[in-house]
């Protein structure tokens, strides 16, 4: 097929972002980031940003373009997808989409829910309920309203949202993410692929990679973000609350590695329960050598 958009999905550390890069190449394409946490200027290590030497290959947008103080949202990027795509197909040249975050991708394939906006007001009552409550007893009275919420209890910011959208309009997050809207790529060719090596690999990657971050300055970024407000979302960096601990003389440096490590290998695994969830009728692509992934991907799209 000749692709309008190539989209390349993965779970962390999986190589994706090197295929995409070596695509642009041979594609004339443009690289757009669709990955929550790399938007973020501050922590250009700990999200594993592309560095200045890839960004100079071929160009790159939506990366480090947002403060870790601001509430990105899913709303927010598909605004800048738009944008971005307007950007690429002017300048003629393809976009390819890569990243890890699934919300992101159905927001180009499937389009946004038009949910309703939440009043300031029980948004600062649904806050103030969850400081009086703690974590464990707010989630259980979300649970309680919507028995099917695939939410966990440690993801604060998402029940938040789901209980303030329940306490503003009386219909769960799920009723109205039923409603899409119009899908960001709608109407062109898209070529759509999930990049996903073995486990024990991508489970090596990890390792190593987070090993490589502390060589490149992942605990003077983790400094830097010190006292960052846990309500936003880049409070959810991969790697920022174990670097934290060891900087509060919580876990030494060993502990505090191997801790973020295994967040990490977890982070990968929920991922990859989405993409299988959501993307089972994406072209997966377990190869693990970053030729075979190449090929394999132009052998559709070229």
């Amino acid at each position: 097929m000749t692709a309008d958009a190539v989209l390349i999905a993965g779970p962390t550390a999986s190589g994706k972002s090197a295929a995409a890069l070596a695509l642009a190449e041979r594609l004339n394409g443009t690289i757009v980031n669709t990955d929550s946490m790399q938007v973020y200027r501050e922590a250009r290590v700990l999200t594993a940003r592309p560095s200045d030497r890839d960004m100079e290959r071929v160009p790159h947008l939506l990366y480090g373009h947002v403060s870790v103080h601001e509430p990105y949202s899913v709303a927010r990027f598909q605004a800048d997808a738009i944008d971005a795509l307007v950007q690429v197909r002017a300048a003629k040249r393809v976009p390819i989409f890569v990243g890890g975050t699934g919300l992101y991708f159905s927001v180009l394939t499937e389009g946004l829910a038009q949910i309703p906006s939440v009043p300031s007001d029980i948004r600062a009552k649904v806050r103030a309920r969850l400081e009086e409550l703690g974590a464990d007893a707010f989630f259980a009275e979300l649970v309680a309203r919507d028995p099917e919420t695939r939410l966990r209890a440690s993801d604060r910011q998402r029940v938040l949202r789901a209980t303030e959208v329940f306490e503003a309009t009386g219909r769960t997050l799920a009723h109205w993410q039923k409603s899409a809207g119009t899908a960001v790529l709608g109407g062109l060719a898209v070529a759509r692929f999930v990049v996903s090596p073995a486990r024990p690999e991508l489970h090596r990657r990890i390792d190593a990679r987070f090993e490589t971050m502390l060589e490149s300055g992942a605990l003077g970024e983790a400094e830097a973000l010190e006292g960052l407000d846990p309500a936003l979302p880049a409070a959810k960096i991969l790697g920022l609350r174990e670097l934290g601990a060891f900087r509060a003389d919580t876990l030494d440096l060993p502990a505090a590695k191997a801790a973020a490590q295994a967040a990490t290998r977890q982070y990968a695994k929920r991922q990859l329960t989405w993409f299988r969830h959501r993307m089972a009728d994406w072209h997966w692509i377990e190869a693990q050598d970053l030729s075979n992934i190449l090929a394999e991907i132009l052998s559709h799209v070229a």
